[in-house]
């Protein structure tokens, strides 16, 4: 069966239409074309195309400025979450299923605002997206840069994942790292003769208990750091000294430093050891002085926070965009079977960005 969305009706009933729509990563087609058909449909004011699962829309009007909003059309696998379930009642409704957090509340803000608002005052790029819920190789908006990146120029990129709606700006970089120790096998009968692996990791992990993280502000953004073992690999046989042992450690870092910075203090950290970077991915700075950015902060009512964790602001930042996290839904709920978002938040989420880009 065709689906079909009314993208003027009430952001609240467009984001129950959406989450009853499955769109796990990979399979987000049926959704995607029920996107698209809308746009074409309802909003003649936009260019629409289509890339893969990713649909994009934008007005031409030749403002000053332009604003990119971006939301991703995918979920998580869903865990018994679906169809969309309801409580309460009126401005205490609260919505529950698979993607009601992350992030299909913000999907249809964007959606609602892209079709009912024709003369905004910055002009709009919509892109929404398939696959960011899985390996970043298969992110869409990766593809978007790479095939069709003047669709990602703007002036500020508001992406709507889940802040409780409230604006969180920029976010931390992450990185992991594996700090390996060597030894000398041999047989515990005879302990003496080997060197233990994993005994000797203890100074890594009494170092990692006694550090003390930074916390920087940037643009009124306090962002708190940290270094976390994650896991610890070793030991050959019930009856052999191991000659290795791997401890995995992550560091969420502050968009002030760039990946080779925060690697260079990971390095100081655990000088004297092997340490050997496994994954890296930068952080974005809040960009909360660019002209566009105070306007929205004002529309907000002039606060923000500091994005604790990675999000894909980080793609615009690195395209050297200010960039915003904004949604509705609490991103601690995001992932777990018990997803929901009171209706209060996706109704001041569309309340603000409509002042924002019509005032």
């Amino acid at each position: 069966m065709t689906v079909k969305l009314d993208l003027t009706s009430d952001p609240i009933e467009l984001t129950a239409a959406l989450v009853d729509v499955p769109s796990v990563s990979g399979e987000e087609q049926e959704l995607a074309d029920a996107v698209q058909a809308a746009l074409a449909d309802q909003a003649p004011h936009l260019e629409v195309i289509r890339s893969g699962n990713t649909v994009l829309a934008r007005t031409n009007l030749g403002r000053a400025a332009r604003v990119v909003l971006a939301g991703h059309l995918d979920t998580v696998p869903i865990n018994d979450n679906l169809p969309l379930r309801r409580t309460g009642t009126g401005a205490e409704q609260v919505l529950h299923g698979c993607g009601t957090v992350d992030m299909k509340g913000g999907d249809a803000v964007l959606l609602h605002l892209a079709a009912t608002l024709p003369r905004p005052r910055h002009d709009l790029t919509f892109v929404f997206y398939d696959c960011e819920e899985v390996d970043a190789a298969r992110n869409g908006l990766g593809r978007i840069e790479r095939e069709l990146p003047d669709w990602l120029a703007g002036d500020l990129a508001i992406v709507a994942e889940p802040s409780s709606a409230v604006i969180e700006a920029g976010c931390q970089g992450t990185l992991r790292v594996e700090v390996r120790t060597t030894g000398t096998r041999a047989h515990t009968a005879r302990a003496w003769m080997g060197a233990n692996a994993i005994h000797g990791i203890g100074e890594v992990l009494r170092r990692l208990e006694s550090y003390q993280a930074r916390q920087v502000e940037i643009d009124g953004c306090r962002y708190h750091e940290g270094l976390q073992a994650v896991k610890i690999s070793g030991g050959v046989a019930g009856n052999v000294v191991p000659d290795e042992c791997v401890l995995t450690v992550n560091h969420r870092f502050a968009p002030d430093r760039s990946v080779a910075q925060a690697l260079e203090h990971v390095r100081e950290v655990f000088a004297g050891y092997e340490v050997v970077l496994t994954d890296s991915a930068g952080g974005a700075l809040p960009g909360l002085g660019a002209p566009a950015a105070q306007d929205l902060l004002a529309a907000a009512g002039g606060t923000a926070k500091a994005k604790l964790g990675w999000t894909d602001v980080a793609r615009f930042g690195a395209l050297g965009i200010p960039a915003v996290n904004f949604g509705p839904g609490d991103p601690t709920l995001a992932h777990t079977q018990q997803e929901n978002v009171p209706v209060a938040q996706i109704s001041r989420c569309a309340e603000v960005l409509r002042r924002f880009l019509t005032d």
